[in-house]
């Protein structure tokens, strides 16, 4: 078979001008790799889907090109979620991978995507660590961390009275991360830790660190795991029959169809550190109102933060004209960001991004004057106070800097 005339014009062309012709890059494609099934999956797996598919369609085309969506399940096992990982970076052709609740899973993302070169945004990830020593020049953190929460409640707690804690936590690096964090700002306010267990993923029976709890006598009983394990804890502490007149709980990471499944009346009262409420102003309730026709109900932080990270990015990347991850991480850093959720945000050195924190208090029932008006704001924390200072992380990139 003969070859056609173009074949035969570009093997003539003069090497130079082959070798000059800049190569075009493809599609942005974003992975979303997150739990879809199981414990962290509320308000959280395929929603957090949706939300990113909505800031890709808000970015319209980049670089010339529809922004392309993929998503998968880690199941909560870190050889699952790196084996997805590494062939969404080497065969698949995916430039930044979002969300990773579960943070031995988010290790080893960040160590791979410094490996690849490749983007980290992590935002259900959030041991401190992430942005401390363990910290990498192509991953952010982009929602609350286990610092920010800990400092944060512990804080306000304290100024209520609840000087004495026990613990329950998730047996993995969150929730330890969580117990040393929280532990830290008691003692050095002059609180007292009196014990601490810890719980496997998943637990269906948490009766016997309830009664330890409830034994301890602590004032305060504080739930380091999250979303279904806390949902878990707390309704059979409650059936257990802690007195919360004097023991009172105080939990770490919840979303509001957790509330809306324990009902206001078991839930009330409970103190949160969340990034985002649906309800706080007219941009977030516009943007909840999409949200809602699409999936049902409210987004709680999740979503959200994942909407705000990928929006920034995608920012980056067609500001700098490339995918190039240096420039656009680069990009990124030296843009504020600047959306519905998150005003005058600033992505530090370290990739903590640094913006402002909302306590939250669970309404009583008789507060609540619709199906998701589940919270009132306590205070708003303001970024320079909300975060570790960047300076006390040990991230060498910092004091590289």
């Amino acid at each position: 078979m003969r070859p056609s005339i173009m074949v035969i014009a570009a093997a003539v062309l003069p090497a130079c001008l082959i070798v000059s012709a800049p190569a075009a890059e493809g599609p942005v494609k974003i992975g979303v790799l997150n739990d879809q099934n199981s414990v962290y999956s509320v308000d959280g797996g395929l929603e957090t889907v949706v939300a990113v598919r909505m800031a890709v369609e808000d970015a319209g085309p980049v670089l010339g090109h529809q922004v392309e969506v993929v998503a998968a399940d880690h199941q909560n096992k870190p050889d699952i979620g790196l084996a997805i990982a590494r062939q969404w970076y080497d065969v698949d052709g995916v430039d930044a991978i979002a969300d990773v609740p579960n943070s031995a899973i988010g290790f080893g993302i960040q160590n791979l995507s410094t490996d690849k070169k490749k983007v980290a945004l992590f935002i259900g990830a959030m041991s401190a660590d992430i942005t401390g020593p363990k910290c990498s020049p192509y991953a952010v953190q982009w929602a609350t961390d286990t610092w920010s929460i800990s400092h944060t409640l512990a804080d306000a707690i304290m100024a209520r009275g609840g000087r004495d804690w026990f613990f329950i936590a998730a047996d993995y690096t969150f929730g330890k991360s969580l117990v040393r964090e929280t532990s830290e700002e008691v003692v050095a306010k002059g609180g007292r830790v009196l014990g601490a267990v810890y719980a496997p993923l998943g637990a269906n029976d948490f009766s016997s660190f309830v009664l330890q709890a409830q034994t301890s006598r602590a004032q305060v009983i504080a739930l380091a795991n999250s979303s279904a394990d806390t949902v878990n804890t707390l309704k059979q502490a409650i059936e257990f029959g802690v007195d919360r007149e004097k023991q009172t709980f105080t939990a770490y990471v919840l979303f509001i169809s957790h509330i809306k499944s324990m009902t206001l009346a078991v839930a009330h009262g409970l103190l949160l550190v969340n990034p985002f409420y649906w309800d706080l102003n007219d941009e977030t309730r516009q943007f909840s109102k999409r949200f809602m026709e699409r999936v049902g109900h409210p987004p709680d932080w999740d979503p959200v933060m994942n909407y705000s990270a990928v929006r920034h990015y995608l920012k980056a990347v067609q500001a700098v004209g490339t995918k190039d991850p240096d420039k656009v991480l680069a990009k990124m850093r030296e843009m504020p960001v600047n959306d519905f959720a998150t005003k005058n945000g600033h992505l530090r050195a370290d990739g903590r991004l640094e913006r402002d924190l909302y306590l939250v208090e669970v309404k009583k029932p008789e507060e609540s004057t619709g199906p998701w008006d589940l919270y009132k704001v306590v205070a708003t924390i303001p970024a320079a106070k909300a975060f570790r200072p960047i300076d006390q992380g040990g991230c060498p990139l910092v004091n590289n800097h």
